[in-house]
């Protein structure tokens, strides 16, 4: 009848058709999961706002970050990456976005934390366009599934003020 090149031929095309199938079912369940997570970030100090020799602002800042990204993860979710930013406008862009910090949250029990962190990336601007500058800090996370697509989501959080001149 059949030769057995033909009966494992068909026993892949099954494997790989369910295969297929139980994926589209986990990217669909992870669209239908609507996420809650909470977030604070605070300015705790300005440690540091110089002009650099090569002529752009420097801003060093220390910041307390609490987040309870736990509702993100689902059955499908490998990872989390997270990051603070800083975003501010200038006369040539409207908005620009600088990371302060990251982390990649591996599971679900990582994903509720309270931290006082110095901003592990350098807060730069070319130019002097930092001295009494409005930011927002904003905390982004990308969830990362096991199949699917990925989303991305953030809060923001109020607006601080450099200081108006250098330390």
């Amino acid at each position: 009848m059949h030769s057995y090149g033909n009966r494992m031929g068909n026993l892949l095309t099954v494997a790989a058709l369910s295969l297929g199938a139980i994926c589209a079912m986990a990217s669909l369940c992870d669209h239908l999961h609507v996420p809650s997570p909470s977030a604070h970030a605070q300015v705790l100090k300005i440690s540091r706002f110089r002009k650099h020799r090569s002529g752009d602002d420097e801003v060093g800042l220390e910041l307390n970050v609490s987040a309870n990204l736990q509702s993100t993860f689902t059955w499908n979710t490998k990872q989390v990456f997270l990051f603070v930013a800083a975003e501010y406008e200038t006369p040539k862009n409207s908005i620009n976005q600088i990371s302060l910090w990251d982390r990649i949250i591996p599971a679900k029990e990582y994903a509720d934390f309270s931290i006082h962190i110095k901003n592990k990336y350098r807060f730069t601007d070319q130019g002097n366009n930092l001295q009494g500058k409005e930011f927002n800090l904003t905390l982004c996370w990308q969830v990362m599934p096991k199949s699917g697509r990925m989303f991305a989501d953030k809060i923001v959080m109020t607006r601080y003020r450099l200081p108006d001149k250098y330390q």
